[in-house]
């Protein structure tokens, strides 16, 4: 069985790698917060000495200036797309999600073009009005849809989960629909009450998403919701939140806040899911300028009613050439 790198790369938050025609395309969040990278590389390990593309840079002022965050790469209706959050100059929590759309075949060689905005459907007051991010996409039945975080009320506000069809890459063809809210103590932990980085899985007729929760400290945890693959997706109803968060801190592993995944199909056509964490609890200062949240690899395994299980091992973690000042933070 194939072994991967733990780290696979460094201080890349939000990490997210899709496979494409045997390729493997990766992102994540840069520690500046001001441009966007793409590596190719054909195995997963790959990825960690991969050179990375800046396909894109942030505007000095005004949109598209700030805090860039969470990008994902998606071949969607025909064309590749980058979504992505950011925020303005002066307005830096003006956060909203945005689009690159690539002119070609080839997301690592062909030009990048800004899509705009995500708008929302006709006759929507609400999708994107107020602080937005961590889109991702999704085919179902022919249809694609979307799902994102948007906060609502006042001061910190909570952050839900949404889900709406898409009409084209960068506009909605639904109106929102409310697929999640912070109701458990977990995802309300170190005063921020918090649904975000959804990532959605299908497997054994079921479609699955997680989700992560609380700050993004230690706290933060994996959430996770199940649909049947039967149902209409866009009736909340439909969906059931589990009761406990499905991955956590472990202190004995040095495992400090995982959170923000998404899946991907291993070399070996195994299930990986792809997530940050960091190796120490404490955060010296704002937790945005502590950028030690590493992309790991971990791989999903599969209980008797077919749902994910996401569990930590000891012998795949801290694994890399990257080892020594990984432990290096660990003694610290």
């Amino acid at each position: 069985m194939a072994t991967y790198l733990s780290p696979l790369t460094l201080q890349r938050a939000d990490p997210y790698l899709c496979k494409y025609n045997g390729v493997y395309y990766f992102t994540g969040t840069c520690p500046e917060y001001d441009k966007i990278e793409l590596r190719a590389s054909k195995t997963v390990n790959g990825v960690a000495t991969a050179p990375a593309k800046t396909i894109w840079t942030a505007h000095k002022s005004g949109e598209m200036a700030s805090h860039i965050w969470a990008p994902e790469l998606h071949y969607i209706m025909g064309k590749w797309v980058i979504y992505f959050a950011a925020g303005e100059l002066p307005d830096v929590w003006k956060i909203r999600p945005y689009t690159l759309i690539c002119t070609g075949d080839d997301p690592m060689k062909d030009e990048w073009v800004e899509g705009g905005m995500m708008q929302p459907s006709d006759g929507d007051p609400y999708s994107f009005t107020d602080f937005s991010l961590d889109m991702t996409v999704f085919e179902h039945k022919g249809k694609w849809l979307t799902v994102w975080a948007q906060k609502v009320g006042m001061v910190n506000g909570i952050s839900n989960l949404y889900i709406a069809e898409l009409e084209s890459p960068t506009k909605l063809k639904t109106v929102q629909v409310l697929l999640t809210t912070p109701d458990y103590d977990w995802e309300r932990d170190g005063g921020f009450w918090v649904n975000e980085g959804p990532a959605v899985l299908k497997h054994d007729g079921k479609i699955f998403i997680t989700f992560s929760a609380s700050a993004t400290g230690a706290c933060y945890c994996m959430g996770m919701m199940t649909a049947s693959e039967e149902d209409d997706l866009l009736d909340p109803r439909v969906w059931k939140k589990s009761r406990y968060p499905v991955l956590k801190t472990d202190e004995s592993l040095k495992v400090y806040g995982p959170g923000h995944n998404c899946f991907v199909v291993g070399d070996e056509g195994e299930q990986l899911t792809l997530l940050h964490f960091r190796n120490y609890e404490k955060i010296q200062g704002d937790p945005l300028d502590d950028h030690n949240r590493h992309a790991h690899v971990m791989k999903v395994t599969f209980d008797k009613e077919g749902a994910p299980v996401f569990k930590l091992n000891k012998d795949e973690l801290y694994n890399t050439p990257f080892e020594n000042e990984v432990q290096k933070n660990i003694n610290d």
